[in-house]
C-alpha cells in the first residue's frame, strides 16, 4: 500500500495549488492523506476526487472543514494503526503534545511545523511530510510517502 501524504498546503492563501508535479505522483499511490491546513474545503474536495483521502482539520482551517473533517483520525492499513492529527503548540513541543494525546498506533502523521520529520521513537514513526507549498519554519518545501507492507511501515519524505 503506498499512501500520499500531504500536510499545511494552505491554498489558496499561499499558492493556487500544490505543484503540478504532485498530481503525477498521486496517480502512482492508493490512498491520501493530509495532516491538515488545507485552508479552503476546496482543495480537500479536490483531493478527494482523485484518491480515497483521510484528513483532519488543522488551526488554519476554515469553519466548513472543521465541521466536516475531525481533529484526530485512526486509520487502519493492513495491521497497522496510523493516526493522523494536525498537531498544535511550538515547533519543538509538538511531538510530545500529539503522543498525549492518542493511544496505541505504530506511526503518527502530524504536521503544523512545516519542518518534514521521518523518526521512529518509542518504536513509532513519527512522520511529518513539511509542505509542499509554505517554507516558514522549513528548510525545503516537500511532501511524504508511506509505504505500508504486511511487516512494516516505511516513510520517505520527497523534497521539492
Amino acid at each position: 500500500m503506498k499512501i500520499f501524504v500531504l500536510s499545511d498546503t494552505h491554498i489558496p492563501r499561499t499558492t493556487g495549488d500544490i505543484p503540478a508535479k504532485l498530481y503525477n505522483e498521486i496517480k502512482k499511490c492508493d490512498m491520501i492523506f493530509h495532516a491538515g491546513d488545507f485552508v479552503d474545503k476546496e482543495f480537500f474536495d479536490k483531493l478527494s476526487a482523485l484518491k480515497p483521502t483521510y484528513a483532519v482539520y488543522g488551526n488554519m482551517d476554515s469553519n466548513e472543514l472543521k465541521k466536516c473533517l475531525n481533529q484526530k483520525e485512526i486509520i487502519e492499513v493492513g495491521k497497522f494503526k496510523i493516526a493522523l492529527i494536525h498537531g498544535w503548540g511550538a515547533p519543538d513541543a509538538v511531538r510530545e503534545n500529539i503522543r498525549k494525546e492518542l493511544g496505541d498506533v505504530n506511526a503518527i502523521v502530524f504536521g503544523h511545523t512545516h519542518a518534514p520529520i521521518n523518526e521512529v521513537k518509542d518504536g513509532i514513526l513519527f512522520f511529518n511530510p513539511g509542505s509542499p507549498t509554505d517554507r516558514t519554519f522549513a528548510p525545503y518545501n516537500s511532501y511524504g510517502i508511506l509505504e505500508v507492507s504486511d511487516e512494516k511501515i516505511e516513510g520517505k519524505i520527497v523534497k521539492i
